[in-house]
C-alpha cells in the first residue's frame, strides 16, 4: 500500500493550520535542504512541448529518497475553466524502489513556489526593500501564497498588483483583505513596482514578454521572478536582466527557461544554493538583485517530504493498492489468476 494524499484531503488539511507559519516551516526545510544541494542528483526536467503547451517530469533524489513531479503548463486551459498548470508527485525509497507518497502538487507547487521564493528574498534583499510594498505583477493562481508567505516571513502587509485582467486583481483583493492585508490594484506595473521594494512576475502567458521594461526601476529593488518556466517564455526586458545581479536555481536548467535565455551562454550567474551553504556572499551592493526562478525538483523534493512527515498516520492521507506484491515474489502469473490471488498477507 501507498499513502495517498487526495485533494480534498490538502485542502481539509489546510483548513486545519495557519497557511503563513506553515510557508515559514517549509521554507525552513527549503534552506537546510539547499545547504546540503551537493547531494542531490541534479536533472533538469524533461519536458514534451506541443503547440498546447507542455507536459514535464521534474526528478531527483539523495541517498535516501526519490522524488518526482508530474507538471503541465498550458496557458489556454484558463478560457475553458481549467488551471494553466495541474500536478502529482510521489516519493519512493530508494533503497527498494518502492513508492512511499503520493500526493496532488497542483496545491503543493503554490506553496513551494511561495516559500521558495520567500527564501530567494530573504537572502538577496536588503533591509529597505522589506520596509517597502510589494509588487505582484501578476495576480493568477500564484499571486495569494506569495503575499502570504512574505507577510509570514518579513511582516509585508501592503501590495501593490497589476494584471490585465480585472477580474484576477479583484480576486486578490477580496482573498487577501479577508486577512487583513492591503491590496491596492493599478493600471500599468510601472505604477506597480514604483513604491515596492521587492517585486514578484508571475504571469502565464506562454511568449517571450515584457511586463517588466528595464526603464520602469528607478530605485533598488530585489525581483523573484517566477513566470519563464520553458524555452520561448519570458516576462523581463532582457536589459533589466542584464544590468541585474542574477541567482537561479539549477543554471543548466535556467539557461533554457528562464529570464536568461536571452542573455549570452556565458553570462555571469550564480546557483542560490551557494549563497545559502556560505560558498558565496549575499549581494550587497547590487541596486537590482534577480532570482530568476524556473521552479527545480529539490524544491518538489522538500515539499513533498515536509508534507509527508506531516501528515503519515493522520486521517488525511489513505491508502491506496498500487503496487502488485505477490506472496511469491517469483510467481506474478499466480497472483493474478491464482485461487486466492496470492497475495502478501
Amino acid at each position: 500500500m501507498v499513502a495517498f494524499c487526495s485533494v480534498e484531503n490538502l485542502r481539509q488539511y489546510l483548513n486545519t493550520v495557519d497557511l503563513g507559519e506553515l510557508l515559514v516551516g517549509l521554507s525552513t526545510s527549503l534552506e537546510e535542504t539547499f545547504k546540503r544541494w551537493e547531494e542531490f542528483q541534479l536533472i533538469p526536467r524533461v519536458a514534451s512541448h506541443s503547440t498546447y503547451g507542455v507536459i514535464e517530469l521534474m526528478p531527483t533524489q539523495d541517498n535516501q529518497r526519490y522524488a518526482f513531479k508530474y507538471v503541465n503548463g498550458h496557458p489556454i486551459n484558463t478560457k475553458v475553466g481549467r488551471q494553466t498548470v495541474v500536478a502529482f508527485g510521489v516519493i519512493a525509497d530508494v533503497e527498494t524502489g518502492y513508492p512511499i507518497f503520493m500526493s496532488e502538487m497542483t496545491v503543493l507547487t503554490a506553496l513551494r513556489t511561495a516559500a521558495t521564493a520567500a527564501l530567494a528574498t530573504k537572502w538577496l534583499s536588503k533591509p529597505q526593500h522589506l520596509d517597502r510594498p510589494l509588487a505582484l505583477i501578476g495576480a493568477g493562481a500564484q499571486a495569494e501564497f506569495q503575499a502570504i508567505a512574505h507577510k509570514a516571513l518579513f511582516g509585508i502587509t501592503d501590495f501593490r498588483v497589476h494584471d490585465t485582467d480585472p477580474d484576477a486583481v479583484k480576486k486578490l483583493q477580496r482573498n487577501l483583505s479577508a486577512l487583513g492585508l492591503n491590496v491596492s490594484g493599478l493600471d500599468s506595473s510601472a505604477e506597480a513596482v514604483r513604491d515596492a521594494g521587492v517585486i514578484t512576475t508571475c504571469t502565464a502567458d506562454k511568449r517571450n514578454a515584457v511586463v517588466l521594461h528595464d526603464d520602469d526601476l528607478v530605485a533598488s529593488h530585489h525581483i523573484n521572478a517566477l513566470g519563464g518556466d520553458c524555452p520561448g517564455k519570458t516576462e523581463l526586458d532582457a536589459a533589466l536582466v542584464n544590468r541585474s545581479d542574477v541567482y537561479v536555481e539549477f543554471e543548466a536548467q535556467t539557461r533554457i527557461e528562464g529570464e536568461i535565455q536571452q542573455l549570452p551562454t556565458d553570462s555571469d550567474v550564480t546557483e542560490l544554493w551557494r549563497v545559502i551553504s556560505g560558498e558565496m556572499q549575499s549581494p550587497s551592493g547590487s541596486e537590482i538583485t534577480l532570482f530568476d526562478s524556473v521552479g527545480f525538483a529539490i524544491e518538489d523534493f522538500v515539499v513533498l517530504n515536509f508534507m509527508y512527515e506531516r501528515l503519515a498516520q493522520t486521517s488525511f492521507v489513505s491508502d491506496i493498492d498500487l503496487l502488485a506484491e505477490p506472496a511469491d515474489p517469483k510467481d506474478l502469473f499466480g497472483f493474478v489468476y491464482g485461487s486466492s490471488g496470492g497475495a502478501r498477507g
